[in-house]
């Protein structure tokens, strides 16, 4: 669902997949082949929220901002089911795994990749091209150029899905 908040209503490219059940809420900006798949939640109340080029957020994620902190996510990036990326900025080519929660203030660095379940704190920056684990997350080794196909090739694939789900529902969003 697609709601205004206050008087900014989300800004959406024609080609955005907006699943049922996601909720697009105020000062939140979709571009282009962007797709936000079942029960995500991005909540632009106090600050703005934009999600890149070809960025999926996938199922049951949540994008939310601080007063001082807006939710910045680039372009193809792969942001894993049931994420929480709280007031932080990711950049692209970046991949944010299962469960992963990212918080205010931080960033992720291009072609990143945070691990499933990992916890990345606040004003915490992770390098580019660096994988990260843990609670806290820590760095353990440098992302390999198999790792940035993976990316891509996922990207692609939500790029993909997103355009079949549009053609069955005769629609571009919920």
């Amino acid at each position: 669902m697609i709601l205004p908040f206050q008087r900014h209503r989300p800004t959406v490219h024609p080609s955005v997949f907006i699943a049922p059940g996601a909720d697009v809420i105020g000062r939140v900006a979709l571009k282009q082949d962007a797709s936000i798949w079942f029960g995500c939640v991005l909540r632009g109340d106090v600050n703005r929220i934009v999600v890149g080029e070809a960025t999926n957020i996938q199922d049951g994620s949540i994008l939310h901002v601080d007063d001082d902190h807006p939710c910045l996510i680039g372009e193809g990036v792969h942001v894993g089911h049931h994420a929480n990326l709280h007031g932080c900025v990711v950049e692209g080519g970046a991949m944010i795994g299962i469960g992963a929660i990212v918080l205010s203030g931080a960033r992720v660095g291009a072609g990143a990749i945070v691990g499933a379940g990992s916890v990345v704190l606040e004003g915490m920056r992770v390098p580019p091209r660096t994988l990260v684990v843990g609670a806290p997350a820590h760095v353990v080794r440098k992302v390999t150029p198999r790792d940035l196909m993976y990316i891509r090739r996922w990207v692609k694939t939500y790029v993909q899905l997103a355009k079949q789900y549009r053609q069955v529902r005769g629609t571009r969003q919920a």
